[in-house]
């Protein structure tokens, strides 16, 4: 299969094959000189450019559907989706008109709108396990939140985590340890993904004070395989935590709504009794929340979680307006369908150039590694060289799908792929 580009078919597109703008000439750049004079290392965490391959921009002017525009005008068909939040797609008409409403009547007052009470119990009636809803600002929150509860409902203090999962930015779960004391990380015990045998010797350790364990909905560490979980190891943990009182937390952070909207369990049977939503739950706006079994109401009324914007209206009608339309349209199956357009086409053109790849994770979260890239050489030519051709791919990172890629997008995005092969091929 040979995709190829002819720039006069879409002219939205053929500003992304234009030259390298020089360093004088280029915003971005002086974007982020003027960044680094007042901003610590001039950004911060996962959205910083400088981690990506050289020619990636860090600032954007506007986004459409699967579209974004860069700093210096050049466009791009989106694969990170701003890494995950943008499930329907940049400024999805719905989403966008239900927050205008929103806020035309108000939405950081002396306490929440009617809003809050319509989103919890449509969250109650979506998600397959939830018996009630709490609400956030984002993923770190919830799961924070997550075990805390199942700390105050057990009345104990081990948590079982995957060695490399990524459960959020604060000390108990950073992945830099940079400010962390020993003190922060006490009461965690590691276990291997999808290892059964591993997860029982760290729930031996915590004989008698084990309170939760909290597992992503599948392995996406950052830079390797991803692993999808296999049923054996979620029927097994359900079971370990029904043995010992322990709470099963699902950190559905960052597949929430792409996989399945009960739930990304749910296809497997397997259900938690506390879960943790952020990222697309509504379509870019600042929104999070925790779900729950009746058991740990309770101490969900107990423990103290709250912030300054967290009773905000906007988000939560933009969340309302996302989680409707993602059931009216089945969103993880167009995103599924979508995905698997991307994946075959990746591997036709993998076997075409001769350059072997893995592709793992849900279709509607890939990741593509090549064969034999120690140095990250050939995904890091591959990605910068189809970044260049119009497609915003991620060399280490799993990649998002949204409900605005169609099908004549990911044509598109293949054609700056096999630009991308050949760049890899010729290393």
């Amino acid at each position: 299969m040979i995709y190829r580009m002819d720039q006069d078919e879409d002219p939205s597109m053929s500003q992304a094959l234009l030259p390298e703008k020089s360093g004088t000439a280029s915003r971005d750049a002086a974007l982020r000189a003027r960044a680094r004079a007042v901003i610590p290392g001039g950004l911060w965490g996962h959205l910083n450019a400088a981690k990506l391959p050289e020619g990636y921009p860090q600032y954007f002017t506007s986004a459409e559907g699967c579209r974004l525009r860069d700093a210096d005008g050049r466009d791009y068909i989106d694969f990170m989706c701003s890494w995950g939040p943008m499930v329907l797609g940049h400024r999805n008409p719905a989403v966008e008109e239900a927050a205008r409403r929103q806020a035309a009547q108000g939405d950081c007052m002396n306490g929440p709108a009617p809003v809050l009470v319509e989103l919890a119990e449509l969250l109650v009636e979506t998600i397959a396990h939830a018996d009630w809803a709490l609400l956030a600002k984002n993923g770190t929150d919830a799961t924070t939140a997550c075990v805390t509860i199942a700390r105050a409902e057990t009345g104990r203090r081990k948590v079982l985590v995957a060695r490399g999962s990524y459960h959020g930015a604060v000390p108990w779960c950073s992945p830099s340890l940079a400010g962390v004391t020993t003190e922060d990380r006490a009461h965690l015990l590691t276990f291997d993904y999808n290892d059964t045998a591993s997860l029982d010797a760290a729930a031996e350790a915590a004989k008698g004070d084990l309170a939760a364990v909290i597992v992503t909905a599948f392995r996406h560490d950052f830079g390797r395989h991803q692993e999808l979980p296999t049923p054996e190891f979620a029927r097994h943990l359900r079971a370990l935590c029904d043995a010992t009182g322990a709470a099963l937390i699902l950190d559905d952070v960052r597949a929430g709504f792409r996989i399945d909207l009960a739930g990304s369990w749910e296809p497997l049977g397997v259900r938690p009794d506390l879960s943790a939503f952020s990222k697309a739950i509504a379509n870019g706006h600042p929104l999070a929340a925790v779900t729950g079994r009746e058991r740990f109401r309770q101490a969900a009324t107990q423990v103290y979680t709250t912030g300054s914007f967290w009773c905000g209206a906007v988000p939560m009608a933009a969340a309302v307006a996302t989680i409707t339309e993602l059931r009216r349209i089945d969103g993880p199956a167009r995103m599924r369908a979508m995905g698997e357009r991307l994946r075959n086409g990746l591997d036709a053109l993998s076997r075409q150039y001769a350059l072997p790849v893995r592709q793992t994770g849900p279709a509607q979260m890939p990741l593509m590694i090549f064969d034999n890239d120690p140095d990250w050489a050939k995904g890091d030519a591959f990605c910068a060289t189809a970044l260049r051709h119009g497609a915003y791919f991620h060399p280490r990172h799993n990649m998002f799908l949204s409900c605005a890629h169609t099908e004549a997008d990911i044509d598109r995005a293949l054609e700056a792929a096999e630009a991308g092969f050949r760049a890899a091929a010729a290393l």
